[in-house]
């Protein structure tokens, strides 16, 4: 029996880390998609209630346990691959990063709103909220498109 090459491990490995990345990507989007219709929810709660903390346990739990440790490792993960791959001179990357970076400054917004909720503030208006939520899909879909494609 002989071993492997280095060559197939080196590609098994590379195949481990980008689906990881993929599905902390998905873990990711899911929590931003749902936190904004929490915070909806949240602002439609009587202040000072038993509903009220329930929705801030809830938010926490969800930024805490999901949202941010996922962004963490879609980053570590996604420059593993970038690194490994040899994609940083790649116009189709810099677009990805940016939009990344983009979703990850949305990603800081929505926490900080969060605490703000948590508070007892209410800055921003539900309807907001509401177009808020379609900020990671949209960001998503241009995602895909770049990385499928890679159209530059």
């Amino acid at each position: 029996m002989s071993l492997p090459s280095l060559g197939y491990i080196l590609d098994l490995t590379y195949l481990w880390i980008k689906a990881g990345h993929i599905i902390f990507v998905i873990f990711w989007i899911a929590g931003l998609f749902l936190l904004p219709r929490y915070y909806v929810y949240h602002q439609e709660s009587t202040p000072g209630s038993q509903e009220e903390r329930r929705w801030i346990d809830r938010e926490r739990k969800l930024r805490n346990i999901i949202i941010t440790p996922s962004m963490v490792l879609v980053w570590i993960l996604g420059i593993t691959l970038a690194t490994v791959g040899h994609w940083w001179s790649s116009g189709w990357l810099m677009a990805k990063l940016a939009i990344v970076l983009g979703l990850s400054a949305y990603h800081g917004y929505m926490v900080g709103y969060g605490k703000k909720l948590a508070r007892g503030e209410r800055p921003v208006s539900g309807r907001a909220l509401r177009i808020m939520n379609e900020v990671p899909g949209i960001a998503t879909a241009a995602i895909v498109v770049l990385v499928v494609l890679k159209p530059f």
